[in-house]
């Protein structure tokens, strides 16, 4: 039996995905203001990246309004918020295309000029974030973090309802499924790592009790879908946002081995080499690779993203370390990327300076390669 391709049928929950090669989700800062609702403008973006058989998974979408920590980034909890992704649902289906939307929290990496009343933003406990990262205020100012106020446990079920709640409007809105953002320093990595969570209740202390928000989220989405229309992403090895555990292997092996057991869609890894890179083009190396590591505790479809390139994504593959590939500042530049994968064609460099916020430039003006042919 040969190895499979990036080509080569997937079968994820109930789908069945023509194809390996998968849009990751992927922050640009476009909603309409100030109902931070998508607009026809994110419709004709996601639909020029849809592929019949193809898995889109939407850019971050906060589940309730203290979730936010940038200007222009789409909700999930407002009747606007879902009849507009309705619509950029609706356009992706038109094409042939899967989409899952990903259902974040930021947590402390946030400000008080974003959060609703000026209060300050909520993490598992009040850590700030280090000052060798800068933060964004609403009004554009670089400023210091500000140091976040510690959740009571009381007020923990009631965030876990609102995932639960952003899970029952992304299946109004028509979604495929839903990817939960567990990676990057946002608040759920952030009850997982000892550094950000310093609690003494039963979300704190033991690796089991760091691991317990992120199941009791995840089983809340779960009771909304069905497990097998749930993804979760990960970043073991990953620095973005101050987050980092010293020695992330007993926490995220009692992490994946816990998932493991509620046959959920897939598993999606950020490879540690590309952590950070929502800031600034990095490639970090001797770094260990979460696909490698954690492969063999995963029995279920696993996608992995992070700098790869169509000839590592198909070594990745074709050595059974991951089943998909998720691609994202390529996916921005080039709307027809796996079509150019399939054929070897030349990729369009994107241009980091448009990635966030702005109109067309940058977001739905990038050439598809029979354009570039004719030009």
């Amino acid at each position: 039996m040969n190895p499979p391709s990036l080509f080569s049928p997937l079968k994820v929950g109930p789908y069945e995905l023509k194809h390996r090669v998968v849009m990751a989700p992927l922050t640009r800062l476009r909603a309409a203001r100030p109902s931070l609702a998508p607009r026809p403008l994110n419709a004709e973006y996601y639909a020029q990246r849809a592929t019949p058989g193809g898995l889109l998974i939407a850019e971050a979408s906060p589940v309730v309004a203290t979730g936010f920590g940038n200007p222009g980034v789409p909700g999930i909890y407002s009747e606007a918020q879902v009849a507009g992704w309705r619509e950029v649902v609706n356009a992706v289906h038109a094409k042939g295309g899967l989409i899952f939307l990903q259902l974040w929290h930021v947590g402390r990496v946030s400000h008080s000029s974003f959060q609703p009343g000026g209060a300050l933003p909520v993490a598992p406990s009040a850590v700030a974030i280090s000052p060798e990262f800068r933060c964004l205020t609403a009004d554009g100012k670089v400023v210091d973090y500000e140091t976040p106020r510690a959740l009571e446990t009381h007020e923990i079920p009631q965030m876990i309802d609102a995932y639960r709640q952003g899970a029952k409007n992304a299946l109004a809105a028509g979604f495929d499924g839903v990817e939960i953002h567990g990676a990057n320093g946002y608040l759920i990595e952030q009850f997982l790592q000892s550094r950000s969570n310093l609690r003494t209740d039963q979300y704190g202390g033991s690796i089991e009790n760091r691991v317990r928000f992120l199941m009791e989220v995840t089983q809340a989405v779960t009771e909304v879908w069905g497990a097998n229309r749930v993804g979760v992403r990960l970043s073991p090895y990953g620095i973005a946002n101050g987050s980092g555990e010293a020695d992330p292997m007993p926490l995220y092996s009692h992490a994946i081995t816990s998932l493991d057991k509620l046959g959920l869609a897939y598993l999606h890894f950020i490879e540690p080499r590309a952590s950070g890179t929502g800031r600034a083009d990095v490639d970090w190396k001797d770094v260990p690779s979460a696909m490698v590591l954690y492969r063999p505790m995963w029995s279920g479809v696993l996608v992995t993203a992070g700098n790869f390139t169509g000839d590592s994504a198909q070594r990745a593959l074709a050595e059974g370390h991951a089943d998909a590939i998720a691609f994202g500042r390529y996916f921005i530049s080039n709307p027809d990327l796996p079509r150019r994968l399939q054929h070897g064609h030349k990729l369009t460099p994107y241009n980091r300076a448009t990635f966030y916020g702005g109109e067309e430039k940058g977001y739905t003006d990038y050439p598809v390669h029979d354009e570039l042919e004719q030009a």
